[in-house]
């Protein structure tokens, strides 16, 4: 963050002319849980989205990348407790549940996005979504969006929210997000679900534009688990309420503009998701440096983060580098390990383990109290090149497997 971006409060509401609402319809047992979520603009926008590439595709994505070919949307209808995927009749509930929300809000149902996260493979019970659908948009309001981000949680610990104000031209503008995640993350476009509001201006391909570029260095490089969910979601709605000069052109200064405050937003709740990983106690962030290429560096850090092994030493605040240098050689990534520097880093201080891809001598005890800290930074440096990446994931508890060894009852 600088001076040009500032840290504002209400993430999906603190765009001029959102509103959003979240409320328990029933689909979840548990009462205190909330399992409905909407947001609203009052006029139409531009949107934007990534969708998961498994194979295996949620109902609600196939429904929204229909209703989104034209790259316009007024609403998002997101339901937790149940994933609406591997479902005979998915598509028709994930339409109907537009077209109760189109009664409601009186816009076209296909001007309206629809996801949902949960169990998957159990048929979605559409009754309490209908009965709660009055009072879901009843609820609508400037003050909802924690309510909302509350809605769309499934095993999140806690709720992940963000927004931003900065300027475009003379014009102030604002940006916010929420987001669920906590396991089955390794996404490959972007993650779990991620619903983000602007009041900025902008042409409708180069939202997109900025959109799909980003994840690459956001979403794309989280992980929690190696495990690419059904119904991974990404949408950006810009309904231009901040009045300024439309963005059209992607070499202009306003589209950099843009650009940096998208990218500040999706690094934050990719940290946050990162750090509520299911039974994590600790966010671990790889920064590598001084490789030959981009991509190279991208594949090398989060090959680094999706280890199981690597996952585990920093559970146990273990300074185990040699795993490090294991991930990085079988990611199919060719570099020379003379030239590998490793450093593991946190507010506890800094620890030198592994010089030109040999063991030096360090303090264990120190390793250890900086290993124990609740965000660690993995910070390696390769010497061969100019590019870098960073990387962001969790370690791996006896916690995560219990969680998972009994979701679904």
């Amino acid at each position: 963050m600088n001076e040009n971006f500032k840290i504002i409060d209400n993430s999906v509401c603190a765009s001029k002319g959102f509103l959003a609402s979240g409320i328990h319809a029933g689909i979840r047992k548990n009462k205190n849980k909330k399992d409905l979520a909407l947001i609203y603009s009052e006029v139409p926008c531009v949107a934007a989205n990534v969708y998961t590439t498994n194979v295996v595709c949620g109902s609600p994505i196939v429904v929204t990348k229909k209703h989104c070919e034209d790259k316009i949307a007024q609403a998002i209808i997101c339901n937790s407790g149940n994933a609406n995927t591997c479902n005979a009749d998915g598509e028709e509930k994930a339409e109907l549940m537009c077209e109760l929300l189109s009664k409601e809000l009186h816009i076209p149902s296909n001007d309206i996005i629809v996801a949902s996260t949960g169990v998957i493979g159990q048929v979605l019970d559409i009754t309490p979504i209908k009965n709660g659908m009055k009072k879901l948009v009843d609820g609508l309001n400037k003050e909802s969006a924690t309510n909302a981000a509350e809605a769309i949680m499934t095993t999140d610990l806690v709720k992940k929210e963000i927004a931003i104000e900065f300027k475009i031209g003379n014009k102030i503008c604002r940006m916010g997000g929420i987001a669920k995640g906590s396991g089955m993350i390794h996404p490959n476009m972007a993650t779990m679900l991620v619903f983000i509001t602007t009041d900025v201006m902008i042409d409708k391909e180069l939202l997109q534009k900025a959109l799909s570029n980003d994840i690459v260095d956001t979403f794309n490089m989280i992980s929690v688990d190696g495990d690419t969910s059904t119904n991974d979601m990404v949408t950006v709605m810009a309904n231009g309420l901040s009045e300024n000069d439309i963005i059209k052109d992607e070499n202009s200064e306003d589209y950099q503009t843009f650009k940096k405050a998208l990218n500040i937003v999706t690094s934050s709740l990719c940290k946050k998701i990162a750090a509520d990983g299911e039974g994590a106690t600790k966010l671990i962030e790889c920064n590598l440096k001084g490789a030959k290429s981009k991509q190279d560096a991208r594949v090398l850090a989060k090959s680094v983060i999706t280890s199981s092994l690597f996952k585990a030493a920093m559970f146990g605040s273990d300074a185990n580098w040699g795993r490090i240098l294991c991930a990085m050689g079988y990611s199919g990534i060719k570099f020379d390990t003379d030239n590998v520097n490793v450093q593991f880093s946190s507010t506890a201080g800094d620890i030198t383990v592994c010089e030109k891809g040999k063991s030096v001598n360090f303090n264990e005890d120190t390793a250890k109290k900086i290993l124990s800290e609740k965000e660690v930074k993995v910070n390696i440096t390769l010497n061969e090149g100019n590019s870098a990446a960073t990387a962001w994931g969790c370690d791996l508890t006896y916690e995560y497997v219990k969680i998972n060894g009994d979701y679904r009852t």
